[in-house]
């Protein structure tokens, strides 16, 4: 599969589903790149069939709510946070519909979740200003990490070391077999005045980090030397939401939405912009993710879009 500039400016919209009525907070691409799971405020989360472009299932969780949804390793399980009752983090079977394990702890609103790539575990950060190391497997914590401000968190693509982004100013990067030792480099960056970090990503190739906020600013770092490589700017972000950007499976690529409903994308080695992409997104598309495996991306406001290019690859 090969992405360059003309494949990526064909994209189209080849299908929309409007299956919620508020707005989807989180979607999720299975490692397999067939499936997609989303999760809305209206409480449902739907799972859709990416070979097919159709809806599979819809799963309400009106109990506790559902945020930062992920596909486990294993097929047919997720992980999600709450919005309501608590701020436990729930392992739900979606065959089923019905919980797993639940995984206490955080005493705040959970705003990162991240499961590894490689194994069973996942890391999740809260307002409360830790980050908690999880073993699907136990209700139990399996590391706390105690830091001085909101965090981030992402694995690498290896699954061996993770970074956690804290008061949207640091990025400290942590041995996953050690972190109890403290992060063995941290990265001082120019703290964001005018917005927060709300998210980081790993490149699949482990070579660079990237960085969501909730203003109108997408930063692009080395991920061996934290050296700032890239500021993507233009996109709308008005609302202050927490707008996600993500990279290309070959990590060429930048996409992110926007408040005004367009996916914009950046060339991530020059800092270019390739494109906007106009959408029939009437709210502002919070999510955009690139398919791992397929060729398709899918953005999403309150309606899903799923996105295919119109030119020939070659």
């Amino acid at each position: 599969m090969k992405l360059v500039d003309h494949v990526i400016r064909s994209f189209k919209v080849a299908k929309v589903f409007r299956e919620n009525t508020d707005k989807i907070n989180s979607i999720d691409f299975s490692p397999s790149g067939e499936t997609l799971i989303s999760c809305s405020e209206d409480d449902q989360i739907v799972i859709y069939d990416c070979e097919k472009g159709t809806q599979m299932r819809t799963v309400n969780s009106k109990k506790y709510g559902v945020d930062l949804i992920h596909f486990t390793h294993a097929k047919n399980t997720a992980i999600h946070s709450s919005t309501k009752v608590d701020d436990s983090i729930r392992y739900l079977s979606l065959h089923d519909n019905k919980y797993i394990r639940y995984f206490p702890g955080h005493t705040k609103k959970v705003v990162t979740l991240c499961i590894s790539p490689v194994e069973d575990t996942f890391l999740s950060g809260s307002v409360d200003k830790t980050l908690r190391l999880w073993d699907l497997r136990s209700p139990n914590c399996q590391g706390l990490m105690h830091l001085a401000g909101r965090p981030v968190a992402a694995y690498d693509p290896e699954g061996l070391i993770f970074a956690a982004g804290v008061n949207s100013e640091s990025i400290k990067l942590y041995d996953l077999r050690s972190f109890d030792k403290g992060p063995f480099v941290t990265f001082k960056l120019t703290q964001e005045r005018e917005c927060d970090w709300t998210g980081l990503k790993f490149s699949r190739d482990g070579k660079t980090i990237l960085i969501s906020t909730n203003g109108s600013i997408i930063r692009l770092i080395d991920a061996f030397h934290g050296t700032p490589l890239q500021t993507f700017t233009g996109h709308l972000n008005n609302k202050g939401i927490p707008i996600e950007a993500s990279y290309s499976p070959d990590s060429q690529f930048i996409f992110s939405g926007s408040t005004d409903g367009r996916v914009h994308v950046w060339n991530a080695g020059t800092g270019y912009k390739v494109c906007v992409l106009a959408a029939d997104h009437t709210a502002p598309v919070q999510c955009v993710q690139f398919n791992p495996k397929y060729m398709m991306l899918a953005s999403a406001c309150t309606n899903m879009a799923f996105w295919l290019p119109t030119v020939d690859e070659s």
